[in-house]
Formats: structure tokens, C-alpha cells, sequence
């Protein structure tokens, strides 16, 4: 079943340790709202065949996600997994593009060169500059009469699984695969307005998943909730859109896509889908490196001024490629936002 527990914990860093061969998790001390949680993030799996993460850390992040969470309260705040609110995953929500994730050891000899130093750099800049530290994962205790195992808070309190958590094969954790529910870490310094996040996988996770989150190497077509593609690394791409065109939006929101291909394709029966999965259908074919302005007809898929998803998915609903903008990048009238 999908994880039971999972939300967002929001607090101020005061202490890490890094992973080791007695945990192989970085452990955060977060205190909020006067109380201790610890949040665990993986830096090596404990399956010996591929013991190394996969790992990507984004500095500026820029995503609508950050606008939603950032007035939360400190504390957890529970979240529920489906697409249009907080919840995060790594495919339907065009938070990055997955190709881009590295395999890093958890520690090696040299600076700035596995997973420990490259969570305890920000980490670091987090205690000493008190940011807003986000937790995306999954709850657990408060434990009475049960001290922290590593910062001696009682009683034990914290979040773990901040990592993907679906594509999980046939085996002891494919009972918590499930969409719109992945594990991250994002950290606000506020005084500069700057946002950035770690995002985390296994190696023998899949980007291909059913319905539940569960592995399936076919796949299934991400507009009809959803298919996990992994995203093409040569195809039509989405350039910039025009989010907030003047007078008014409806009939008028434009995208720009472009064809990196040495053929022309036919667009027939692919589709740009919006956050809330609504379809614009297209049928046309794009030449080699040409361009095409899809002018959406506001019957279908619209591009909020809040901040949004877009995704262009293929004839058989396949997710070709996703982008995402913010509600500040949205903000200015008749200006095209930028991929």
C-alpha cells in the first residue's frame, strides 16, 4: 500500500551527522515549533548489488511547489497524495528532468564528491543561517519514553523514505510504492528569496510505473493517471510559453514548441496536458527544426497565473517532455516565460 503517514515537516536545522557504515542515513536535527524531529536521508541502499544512490541537487530550484509550502506552519503538515496541492513526484510534477540524476558514493576521499558532502553543504548553510528546511517523506512516532538514536531528543520523532517512492520492483518494498507521494528536501534562505532541493532514488527503482506506483516495464500512458515515463532525451521539446497574455487570458495562453530532430514528425493525436491533466489536442507535423505556436483554445488545458505544470505527451499519452513555471515567472503581462 501507498505510505500511510506522508506530508511535509517544515523547521530550522540545528545539528547533522553524516552517514557511515553504522547508518546509511545523513541524520538532521529539526527543531519546530519548540519540538525535536530527526529527518533520515539515504546515502547508500542496503542492497548490496547497487549500494550507490542515484542524486540531484538543484541550486536555484524554481517550481510552483515552493510558493504552496512556503507559509505553511513549522511542524508536519500531512499531505494528500494527488496532483494540484503539495504533494511531490519526480515524473507527473516536472519537477526535473530525471536524465540529469547522478550515481554518487555515499563517502570518498576528496572534497565536494559524494552524497555526504553534497547534503552537508547546504545542510551546513542551513544551521548557520537558520533557513526553512522542508521534509517530504513519511512520519513517524512521536515515540514516548524513546529516546532520538542520534541526537538524544525525547521522545523519538522524525521522517524517513525522503526519496522516490514508487517504481520499487516485486520484494520487500513494493507494498510502499504509490504516485504523488516521493520524498525530498527543499530549504528557503529568505533573505535572498532562494529555494534549493535534493532529490533522491534507487538504482533498481523504475521510471516506469502502473496506476499504484508500481513497477511495470510497458508503461502506461501518463494522461490517463499515469503511466512513469522517463522523459526523451532528443524530441520535441516545449521552448516558452505565453502564460499571461493581455486583456484576458482564455483563447489566448500560447506555447512554442521546437523539433531538435533530423526528421519531421507528426503530431497527430499528441497533447499538451496543464496541472489539472486537461488536454489541448494537437494534429500537425513539425518539420526538423522548426518551431510551432500552439494557441490553446481555453476549452482544455489552461496555464494558471498562479504557477503551473505543462507536459507534452505523444499519441499512445507517453510523456514526451514537462516544464514548470513559478507565479513570479507568470506574473508580467504579454511576456513569454522560458524553458
Amino acid at each position: 500500500m501507498p505510505l500511510d503517514r506522508y506530508g511535509i515537516l517544515k523547521g530550522k536545522a540545528i545539528d547533522s551527522k553524516p552517514g557511515s557504515t553504522r547508518s546509511n542515513h545523513f541524520q538532521v536535527h529539526i527543531r519546530a515549533n519548540g519540538e525535536s524531529h530527526r529527518i533520515a536521508i539515504n546515502v547508500y541502499s542496503s542492497d548490496t548489488r547497487n549500494r550507490e544512490l542515484q542524486f540531484l541537487v538543484l541550486d536555484p530550484f524554481q517550481h510552483p511547489i515552493c510558493d504552496r509550502i512556503k507559509d505553511l506552519p513549522e511542524g508536519f503538515t500531512p499531505v494528500p497524495s494527488q496532483p494540484g496541492g503539495m504533494a511531490l513526484d519526480f515524473i507527473r510534477g516536472n519537477l526535473f528532468d530525471i536524465s540529469r540524476m547522478q550515481i554518487l558514493p555515499p563517502s570518498q576521499d576528496g572534497p565536494d564528491n559524494d552524497l555526504n558532502d553534497k547534503i552537508g553543504f547546504y545542510i551546513s548553510q542551513a544551521i548557520n543561517r537558520q533557513a526553512d528546511v522542508y521534509a517530504f517523506g513519511q512520519k513517524w512516532g512521536p515515540e514516548p519514553e524513546r529516546p532520538d538514536q542520534y541526537f538524544q531528543f525525547e521522545p523519538g520523532n522524525g521522517i524517513h523514505d525522503i526519496h522516490m517512492n514508487q517504481g520499487n520492483p516485486p520484494g520487500r518494498y513494493e507494498g510502499d510504492n504509490g504516485v504523488w507521494q516521493d520524498g525530498g528536501v527543499l530549504i528557503h534562505f529568505p533573505e535572498e528569496n532562494r529555494w534549493i532541493a535534493y532529490f533522491l532514488k534507487f538504482q533498481s527503482q523504475t521510471v516506469h510505473s502502473e496506476d499504484g506506483g508500481g513497477e511495470n516495464p510497458g508503461g502506461t500512458p501518463i494522461d490517463t493517471d499515469p503511466g512513469n515515463q522517463p522523459e526523451v532525451t532528443k524530441g520535441v521539446r516545449i521552448l516558452a510559453a505565453l502564460v499571461n497574455p493581455a486583456p484576458e487570458d482564455v483563447g489566448h495562453e500560447q506555447v512554442l514548441l521546437f523539433n531538435p530532430l533530423a526528421a519531421a514528425i507528426s503530431l497527430k493525436g499528441w497533447g499538451l496536458l496543464d496541472s489539472q491533466k486537461k488536454k489541448e489536442t494537437l494534429a500537425t507535423e513539425l518539420a526538423s527544426g522548426a518551431t510551432l505556436v500552439v494557441r490553446l483554445t481555453g476549452q482544455n488545458a489552461r496555464l494558471s497565473n498562479q504557477g503551473g505544470i505543462l507536459t507534452l505527451v505523444d499519441e499512445a499519452g507517453l510523456k514526451i517532455h514537462g516544464v514548470s513555471y513559478t507565479k513570479e515567472q507568470a506574473r508580467p503581462e504579454n511576456e513569454w516565460v522560458v524553458f
